[in-house]
């Protein structure tokens, strides 16, 4: 098992897998349509975009975090 300390930069890395995987294919499908090499060029884009991806959510979730805190009404 993985410590808990560790809980959201396992969520950041799971979260930015599963979507930058569904984005690269979506864009990858729509840009080539469905050819012989789809699985590869596929894999491609979606290492490139999760290289981003990932550091991305470990900055982007605080600064989401914070902004959902001030739009939603405080706990009783």
């Amino acid at each position: 098992m993985i410590a808990r300390r560790y809980s959201p930069l396992l969520f950041a890395l799971i979260l930015s897998g599963v979507m930058t995987l569904l984005v690269a294919g979506l864009s990858t499908f729509r840009a080539v349509g469905l050819v012989a090499d789809f699985a590869q060029l596929w894999l491609g884009a979606w290492l490139t975009s999760w290289c981003v991806g990932f550091p991305l959510v470990l900055v982007i979730a605080p600064l989401a975090r914070r902004l959902v805190e001030k739009m939603v009404q405080p706990s009783p």
